[in-house]
């Protein structure tokens, strides 16, 4: 049994921004652009995209609580399943802390963010050049764990799959068949 559509939606959304994201901050601490003009830019669209992440996880968050996840087929061992539970509490608390501590640390080094150029948000800090290389360091670090988390669900995803042949990579994409290219005979 697959996920609602709208569960779907709301993860593949979500991937897809972190995506973004990583690119747009990897090139931004990397390879800075030379216009200052398009730097500013490519910061508003990454920190816009966060708060967009912060506002999607909540979403999930609500979304989930209303409509539990369907259960594995066959189901895993009981410490695997806890090794899931923690994982995916650990992806979300970082989906929520990082754009909130980016946030931060941008309205620490004295810059405001307009929502994707449009929504003024308000600065709860102001600037504050003591924390913002703090508030900066502790963004890249999470980053850095979100990074080996997303890696480590989608090897996990793979795994059940391939490895174990259960139901957990089908139930996010439906569409996929079994391991081993066979469908499953329709029923009734």
């Amino acid at each position: 049994m697959p996920y609602t559509r709208t569960a779907r939606l709301l993860h593949w959304a979500t991937a897809l921004a972190v995506l973004a994201i990583a690119v747009l901050g990897l090139w931004i601490a990397w390879a800075p652009p030379q216009e200052e003009a398009l730097k500013l830019r490519l910061y508003n669209i990454h920190e816009s995209l966060g708060i967009s992440v912060l506002l999607l996880t909540l979403l999930r968050l609500v979304w989930r609580r209303r409509h539990p996840p369907p259960p594995i087929r066959p189901p895993p061992p009981a410490l695997l399943h806890r090794a899931a539970f923690a994982t995916h509490a650990a992806l979300y608390a970082l989906l929520l802390a990082m754009p909130v501590v980016g946030f931060l640390a941008t309205n620490a080094w004295g810059f405001p963010l307009r929502w994707f150029g449009l929504i003024p948000l308000p600065s709860p800090l102001g600037r504050h050049e003591a924390l913002a290389p703090l508030l900066t360091a502790l963004h890249g670090w999470m980053a850095l764990a979100l990074g080996l988390l997303v890696a480590l669900h989608a090897a996990a995803a793979l795994w059940h799959h391939w490895g174990r042949g259960d139901d957990t990579l089908r139930r996010m994409l439906p569409g996929l068949p079994p391991p081993g290219g066979t469908r499953p005979a329709v029923r009734g």
